[in-house]
């Protein structure tokens, strides 16, 4: 027999009681707040309604701290806790009701936010919005832990501010105001992706809570002397629970191979392909297609070393992927693609304003280098014909070589893109080598 004053067996009974549930269980209270959540009428109905507007217009912006505000007043967490409760409670009448609240606030949620989008005039989808596009295995464990820790706050006599809390962790809302823009813009990859990422959160954070209320002893629903049906209750509620688990079963299965995947691929890209002079411009890690495709800059590889980078993929639990690597890029085709990068920046980053001369010329002589000097102005040209002026922007430039006429196209869109002006006059001039010698 191990001694009472055995040091370990004290640290374990000193340690046991600060994990028990049951010391501040308020049942009684925890069934009151859990019933709310079945009603989605009169006031709640309207809190989600404005909430859902809000979180489409946080995305629309990409604003986190808007999205976040929305969460914090959205009632949609309520649903999907009865749904748990309900079941591990054995109340079929109650499961019915929160299964169909559950579905008029998906319902309602998807169409405020389509309504939103469609009239919204910012249709790109920025960062916030594409992040909840597809779940992750991230998001089935964010949904677990905050499954639990709603339930557990939800069963206290004192509820505190982790409620609050879970609903942002969780996430409910922002991929419902997704997919009501993907069905705005008849975008089916977003619109499905991001109805199954709320399932996801919505299933594990249901079956969290079945777990937690069946271990906390709540009463199950006595049927008296209608035992026939409540056997018939206990098969329906044993098919629904099956339906439920398995599906999640098999998408957590999922999610963890899909996230091994990608996370051992970006380590067979990083070790093996991308060096100091190498580098990957485009990089489509497919998890379904089972293929790695990149498009690299730098030293070039061979046939044979392609052929050894695919048998190097055993070696990342990667054996039956496929690497596919584009690299035969011209120099025109790089100009060209600096010129893509170049623009893309500035589409993303255009300050109002003008933007300095000294700036322009640097970065345009990366893709022209045969620039030797330039200028840029406002200025007003008189129309003889109209015998009147108007604005116009003059780019007055020295070269070592004259740039072809499909070049000054495009130094031209460069300019207007990079200044926000449309109306450029180009002046090119070739200098001599004696001269910049000089």
């Amino acid at each position: 027999m191990v001694s009472p004053k055995n040091p370990i067996v004290s640290f374990f009974l000193w340690l046991a009681p600060r994990f028990h549930l049951l010391d501040d269980l308020d049942r009684p209270g925890t069934i009151e707040s859990v019933q709310k959540g079945a009603e989605l009428t009169g006031s709640n109905l309207w809190t989600l309604i404005f909430a859902i507007f809000i979180a489409s217009i946080g995305l629309n912006v990409n604003s986190t701290a808007v999205i976040i505000g929305a969460m914090l007043v959205s009632p949609l967490m309520g649903p999907i806790v009865g749904i748990g409760f309900a079941a591990a409670t054995n109340d079929f009448e109650s499961l019915k009701k929160f299964l169909r609240t559950l579905a008029v606030a998906t319902f309602a949620s998807i169409a405020t936010s389509f309504l939103y989008f469609s009239l919204s005039p910012i249709d790109e989808a920025q960062s916030e919005l594409l992040a909840r596009t597809s779940p992750t295995i991230y998001d089935a464990l964010i949904a677990i832990f905050g499954g639990a820790t709603g339930i557990i706050a939800n069963t206290r006599k004192e509820k505190g501010t982790a409620i609050a809390g879970v609903a942002i962790a969780t996430a409910l809302m922002p991929p419902l105001c997704t997919a009501g823009y993907g069905l705005s813009q008849g975008n089916w990859s977003y619109f499905f992706g991001a109805t199954y990422l709320f399932l996801i959160n919505s299933i594990f954070i249901a079956i969290t809570t079945f777990v937690f209320v069946r271990y906390m002893e709540f009463s199950k629903v006595d049927w008296g002397l209608y035992k026939d049906k409540e056997r018939k209750v206990k098969i329906y509620l044993t098919i629904f629970a099956l339906v439920v688990v398995i599906p999640s079963v098999f998408t957590a299965y999922q999610i963890v191979r899909t996230s091994y995947f990608k996370g051992k691929a970006e380590e067979f890209i990083r070790k093996e392909i991308l060096t100091e002079n190498r580098r990957a411009l485009e990089k489509e890690i497919g998890y379904t297609e089972r293929k790695i495709e990149l498009t690299i800059i730098g030293s070039k590889i061979d046939p044979n070393q392609e052929k050894e980078l695919q048998n190097k993929l055993k070696y990342y639990n990667l054996a039956n992927a496929k690497l596919i690597i584009h690299q035969d890029l011209s120099s025109t085709n790089i100009d060209h693609l600096k010129f893509e990068i170049l623009s893309e920046i500035y589409k993303n980053q255009m300050v109002m304003g003008h933007s300095s001369t000294e700036m322009i010329s640097k970065e345009i002589q990366i893709f022209f280098p045969h620039l030797v000097s330039a200028s840029f102005a406002k200025t007003k040209k008189f129309d003889m014909n109209q015998n009147s002026y108007r604005d116009t922007n003059l780019f007055d430039s020295e070269w070592t070589k004259l740039p072809t006429e499909d070049q000054k196209n495009k130094l031209e869109q460069y300019i207007q893109l990079r200044t926000g002006e449309k109306q450029i006059e180009l002046i090119t001039r070739e200098v001599s080598k004696s001269r910049i010698d000089f």
